[in-house]
C-alpha cells in the first residue's frame, strides 16, 4: 500500500510568517471608550499613573499591569507554544485562537490582581472622599470599576 505525499511547505511558511508578524498586547488602549464620570483623563493615563505612581501628586505606585501579566505566565506560555505548533502545522487560524487564549488569560490575571487589593492601602482622606460620593469600597484601584474593566488584550501586527 502506497502513501500520498502532499507538499504543504508554502502553507506552513505562510502560517509561520503570519505568526511571527503578530504580538499579543495586554493593557489599556488609549483608544478605549471614554470614562463615564467627570475624570478629565483617559483610563490609559490613569492606569499609567497608578502603575508607576506620581510623587508630584502624592500618589504611590500600585503596580497591577506588569505583575498581573507576569502572574499569568504559567498559563500563557503553553498557549503561546500551542500557537507556534499550530503555525508549524500550517494552521494560522488555530494559532490565532491560541494567541487569543493567552491574551485572555493575561487580561483576567491583571483584573484579578486589581480585585485582590494592591498595597499601600488607601488613606483615610481618600476613603472619606469616597464616602462623600456615596462609595463604600476600600480596595485601591477600584472605585467605579472602570479602570479594571478597561483592561483588555489585542493581537496586532508588529511594527
Amino acid at each position: 500500500m502506497g502513501f500520498m505525499k502532499v507538499d504543504r511547505l508554502k502553507e506552513v511558511l505562510q502560517s509561520i510568517s503570519g505568526l511571527v508578524d503578530k504580538q499579543v498586547l495586554v493593557g489599556i488602549p488609549d483608544s478605549a471608550p471614554e470614562r463615564q464620570d467627570d475624570e478629565p483623563i483617559s483610563n490609559a493615563a490613569i492606569g499609567y499613573i497608578q502603575e508607576t505612581g506620581s510623587p508630584a501628586n502624592n500618589l504611590p505606585a500600585r503596580p497591577f499591569l506588569v505583575p498581573g501579566v507576569a502572574a499569568a505566565e504559567p498559563k500563557t506560555l503553553p498557549k503561546l507554544q500551542q500557537a507556534v505548533e499550530a503555525a508549524l502545522d500550517g494552521d494560522l487560524s488555530r494559532a490565532d485562537k491560541r494567541m487569543a487564549g493567552a491574551g485572555l488569560e493575561a487580561q483576567n490575571s491583571v483584573r484579578a490582581r486589581i480585585n485582590s487589593g494592591i498595597s499601600p492601602e488607601l488613606k483615610e482622606s481618600t476613603l472619606a472622599n469616597r464616602r462623600r460620593r456615596g462609595r463604600t469600597g476600600t480596595v485601591p484601584l477600584i472605585d467605579t470599576g472602570q479602570l479594571r474593566n478597561s483592561i483588555t488584550y489585542v493581537i496586532r501586527k508588529r511594527k
